[in-house]
């Protein structure tokens, strides 16, 4: 049996800047070296899909989104693509949904597609919601009847069932994702393409949908590709996954290792003294992260036993008023486990002046348990604007002692967390 999707060598080019005065020219160029039998004069001068750099000047007129992807999904497969903004899963996707045609290198597809690309993607404003049903039924190659058959499965699942016969540009962002996702799933296409759209949508729904499509998958023997930041959602969900670095696959596999890989791409090269990866903006410079324990540099593997701070150096080049510096704690799936900020502890929450300081988040001992985790580290001002993204160091906690409180009885604790609780105990008199 052929593969559901496959993909050769797949690569999109796209010109830089603003598309103007010679472009006639360049097309003509173009031209010119094909019927010579030349190879693109434009296509040797790209760069690379890396958006944070700006090496090459007025040369890098031309950049690859996408350079040799090769891969391929078999049928029933449901796959997750993950990687950071601008790695090129997006330009994936609409290559694979025929959005737009690739510079060079093929793809084959068996059966229909369904794509839910973006908020409104396939909808018509001024048509109702019934009109759209029938009108992307119609454009999936499926017939009246067919789509008469499935119109109140595609209702009640999106729950807009009030609002069917009403225009979808008066739909909100969610309604307008809750019967795409509908429409997509239920017009039975061979193949399902889903971006980050389901974040628009609220967490009942998000889990409906990832439940739709484990089983459209695993009943209807159906493909999906599925997009997603939330790493919690592609480890639930997919088997198998592929992580995009700048236009490229940088790994296929099974999804455990490739988030893994991922999430420690994110942390690489963050030590005591990182200050060549660590970022800045105008008027805030992060100087040093910093893992203690006991007061002392923490090694590479922490025992939960000790106490671990987390030590922040920045320097302020202007005055900030209501600085806030977060420390999160994630799991390795993506999960946030807690999240703590230094904003109550400086006075009055007031400026703070131009010069060098040092935030420190103090975690008690015995808090933690035997596991991997990814410390975040971010500063914003609250709800006006973030200074810097949210940056990330690893943490690496040992397994516990055995006289610690809390064991399963398969002598491994469970949880993310292990804090050492206050408990009361008495003995009492019978009633």
């Amino acid at each position: 049996m052929p593969p559901a999707i496959s993909v050769e060598n797949l690569s999109k080019q796209y010109r830089l800047g603003q598309v103007g005065t010679g472009t006639l020219s360049h097309d003509l160029n173009r031209l010119w070296a094909r019927v010579r039998g030349k190879p693109d004069p434009y296509a040797k001068v790209g760069g690379i899909n890396d958006r944070e750099s700006t090496e090459g000047g007025s040369q890098k007129d031309y950049v690859w989104a996408l350079k040799d992807v090769n891969f391929t999904v078999e049928p029933g497969e449901i796959v997750g693509i993950i990687g950071k903004n601008g790695a090129g899963k997006s330009t994936l996707l609409k290559l694979l949904s025929r959005v737009t045609a690739p510079t060079t290198g093929s793809i084959e597809l068996q059966g229909r597609v369904a794509s839910l690309l973006e908020v409104g993607t396939g909808f018509h404003p001024e048509l109702t919601g019934r009109e759209n049903i029938f009108l992307n039924g119609a454009i999936l190659g499926m017939t009246k009847a067919e789509i008469k058959a499935r119109f109140d499965d595609i209702v009640d699942f999106s729950g807009c069932a009030r609002y069917v016969d009403t225009p979808v540009k008066r739909y909100s962002s969610g309604m307008y994702v809750r019967l795409a996702f509908a429409v997509a799933a239920h017009l039975d296409p061979e193949i399902l393409i889903v971006d980050e759209v389901l974040a628009v949508g609220d967490a009942e729904f998000q889990n409906r949908c990832i439940g739709k499509m484990r089983e459209v998958s695993r009943d209807r023997g159906r493909t999906v590709l599925f997009v997603s930041h939330n790493m919690g959602s592609i480890r639930s969900l997919c088997s198998r996954s592929i992580l995009m670095e700048k236009g490229s696959v940088a790994f296929d596999g099974a999804t455990a290792s490739v988030i893994e890989g991922y999430l420690n791409s994110q942390t690489a090269g963050v030590g005591d003294k990182a200050e060549t990866a660590l970022p800045s903006c105008g008027e805030l410079s992060l100087l040093e992260l910093r893992l203690e324990c006991d007061g002392k540099p923490a090694g590479a593997v922490i025992s939960s036993e000790q106490q671990i701070s987390v030590a922040i150096r920045y320097r302020l080049r202007s005055p900030v008023r209501g600085l806030r510096v977060t420390v999160t704690v994630n799991s390795l799936s993506g999960d946030t486990v807690l999240m703590s900020s230094d904003y109550s502890f400086w006075p009055d929450n007031g400026v703070r002046d131009p010069g060098d300081y040092v935030s420190m988040c103090h975690f008690p001992a015995s808090f933690f348990n035997s596991h991997d985790y990814r410390i975040g580290i971010a500063f914003d001002i609250p709800r006006q604007r973030e200074l810097l993204p949210l940056f990330f160091i690893p943490l690496k906690i040992s397994e516990l002692s055995i006289d610690q409180m809390g064991y399963s009885l398969t002598g491994r604790p469970v949880g993310l967390l292990h804090p050492v609780l206050r408990w009361d105990v008495n003995r009492v008199s019978p009633e």
